[in-house]
């Protein structure tokens, strides 16, 4: 019984593991550096903190996320089309909250690289990025 157990959390975290590198080959010009990986207080929840450097020109896939972002842009500018929203520019030093499951796209609008500090409060166990239709 502890073996199976053992082994459907490894297989859970390699699963877990290819979602996130599949999620991040569908999106060239974007490099993920993730930062804290935490449960917090609230029941089948958990924190994460990636920061997301964007090169010339790169945009994001349309997605969403299963929970809440705040994404906070710490150089350059980025662009966010939020689904039902006219697109926001925010420069260095400003943030944006994206409510759970709003698809979204982002793009660097600036002249050279863009980076950002998301940090999300999402369901535990839970694909970080759900592709758009």
């Amino acid at each position: 019984m502890k073996t199976s157990r053992i082994l459907a959390a490894a297989l859970l975290a390699v699963g877990s593991g290819l979602a996130l590198h599949a999620a991040n080959a569908q999106q060239a010009g974007l490099h993920r550096t993730d930062l804290l990986q935490q449960d917090i207080g609230l029941p089948g929840r958990e924190a994460i903190q990636v920061r997301v450097d964007f090169d010339g020109g790169a945009v994001s896939i349309k997605h969403s996320h299963p929970g809440e972002e705040v994404a906070y842009v710490l150089e350059g500018s980025l662009e966010y089309q939020l689904e039902g929203r006219a697109p926001v520019t925010l420069n260095a030093g400003e943030a944006l909250f994206i409510p759970a499951g709003v698809a979204h796209v982002a793009r660097n609008v600036g002249s050279g690289k863009a980076s950002e500090l998301a940090t999300y409060i999402v369901e535990k166990g839970s694909p970080l990025v759900v592709p758009a239709e």
